[in-house]
């Protein structure tokens, strides 16, 4: 039975709040482009398209129903994680995979994607997708699933980075869970050891006799990498807390096992953002115990760092002290796991940031349309049956003399390419058309945007993932 109380809004509000962005749509002019006034994003690309109309979604945010017996949760699209894990973890269950920050909504990780710990078993968040209701340039919301009508919109949807339409409502798909994890931290001198190891937990889902349900990683440098192995257990011995004071990253180095609560191992890395928030000081004691545990949340960071792009008052100091400029490199990559090493030691000679991080991720293998070369989702290039690694780096890098603002990232790319690795498109992306199409949709992603928006009224992925204005 289907359970409406707390931490969901049930179906009619739901259906009003639906019924009222589709009236909204309706009052911008025709022919005008549209966009989604969001108060939080996770995207890392500089755009300037305030003077858009924008669609008040914030009606949209939370979890219609969950229902423990079918185990599904409808959910609408703007809904954080943060939301949907606490009306589900009650009964038992997570989604499939929940990215590592709270305000990651559902509908943005299934059109954008999302990735964590359990990829290597679950896949990507939008394979444990249902069915969706879209609202589509054309200004009608239609229902989408694997095998009906709009079977089309719903394999093209992820990937799409709201260029084909917006999700209103996604049935999902619901993982049992047990109250604790267990964690091992596994010490590699080699990365090559490290990548065999990997491979072998996801091809076993076991290491050392011991089920694993959950594995990431964190390459400190060359000689200094570890794989985080988890798996879920009824009772723990204690429960360590990585929301005030402890940093999670570092505990990995200094013990070798650790059990947390479901919910705080979910949110493991948001309290630091990985540890991303070192760049605001919040790893220095001092400072820390001075900010408040509300504080210390990766979209309060992710606000912050965005003032600063907008207007540059640390870049505007440290040009005055003579530092050189630098260029910013936040980017989530995807190899091949037999070129994962490969890529790592390059990366680790060529680029100086680190930590960086590792999640192993295979598509599941699931009835579902193919559209060549095992590639059931077609604006993806991820095909069934292959282990990948994706590799996550969020920092910045001085821009030495001679060289521009993006040559570090065009690298990357290249490199990324020549290893037949791919790339996420939250951030920055510097592909020429001809390249980016041949891996990200072509013609069925034409084909599809033909369809559900004739007109054009929202920008191609082309335009929102690679052009800047």
């Amino acid at each position: 039975m289907a359970a409406v109380g707390a931490g969901t809004i049930g179906w009619r509000r739901h259906t009003e709040a639906a019924a009222g962005l589709v009236e909204q749509l309706r009052r911008i002019p025709p022919g005008r482009p549209v966009r989604l006034a969001k108060k939080t994003s996770n995207l890392f690309r500089t755009r300037d398209d305030t003077h858009q109309p924008g669609l008040d979604v914030s009606r949209l945010d939370g979890v219609i129903e969950v229902d423990p017996v079918a185990r599904t949760a409808d959910v609408q699209g703007m809904a954080t994680y943060e939301t949907l894990c606490a009306a589900t973890i009650p009964h038992g269950f997570m989604p499939y995979v929940v990215p590592q920050l709270r305000t990651i909504t559902l509908g943005g990780a299934v059109t954008g994607l999302g990735i964590e710990s359990s990829s290597f078993r679950n896949g990507l968040p939008h394979e444990s997708v249902l069915e969706m209701d879209i609202l589509t340039g054309a200004g009608e919301i239609v229902t989408a699933t694997a095998d009906g009508e709009h079977a089309d919109l719903f394999h093209a949807f992820p990937n799409s980075y709201g260029s084909l339409g917006y999700s209103v409502r996604l049935k999902i798909a619901l993982d049992p869970i047990e109250p604790y994890v267990h964690l091992r931290h596994v010490r590699f001198e080699f990365l090559g050891d490290l990548v065999d190891v990997m491979g072998s937990v996801v091809e076993s889902r076991e290491h050392d006799g011991e089920r694993v349900d959950f594995v990431d990683g964190v390459v400190f440098s060359g000689e200094e990498s570890y794989l985080v192995l988890g798996t879920f257990t009824g009772h723990a011995p204690y429960t360590s807390d990585y929301t005030g004071q402890q940093i999670f990253y570092r505990s990995i180095q200094s013990r070798t096992e650790d059990y947390l609560s479901t919910l705080d191992y979910i949110w493991r890395w948001d309290t630091d953002w990985f540890w991303c928030n070192r760049a605001l000081g919040l790893q220095n004691p001092r400072v820390r115990r001075l900010v408040p545990r509300r504080y210390l949340r990766s979209d309060v960071y992710s606000r912050i760092i965005r003032f600063e792009t907008r207007h540059g008052v640390m870049a505007g100091i440290d040009a005055r002290r003579g530092k050189p400029a630098r260029e910013r490199v936040v980017q989530d990559v995807e190899l091949p796991l037999g070129r994962t090493q490969e890529f790592l030691e390059w990366f680790l000679r060529e680029v100086p940031i680190e930590p960086i991080w590792l999640c192993p991720m295979r598509l599941r293998e699931v009835p579902t349309a193919s559209h060549g070369e095992g590639r059931p989702w077609p604006l993806y290039p991820m095909r069934t049956g292959e282990t990948y690694v994706n590799v996550g780096f969020w920092s910045t890098v001085a821009i030495a003399d001679g060289a521009q603002d993006g040559d570090v990232n065009r690298e990357i790319e290249r490199v990324v390419h020549a290893l037949d690795g791919h790339k996420s498109l939250y951030s920055d992306a510097y592909y020429e058309p001809e390249e980016f199409w041949a891996m990200y949709g072509g013609t069925t992603y034409e084909l599809v945007k033909k369809a559900y928006d004739p007109d054009g009224r929202l920008p191609d992925l082309y335009t929102k993932a690679v052009k800047r204005r």
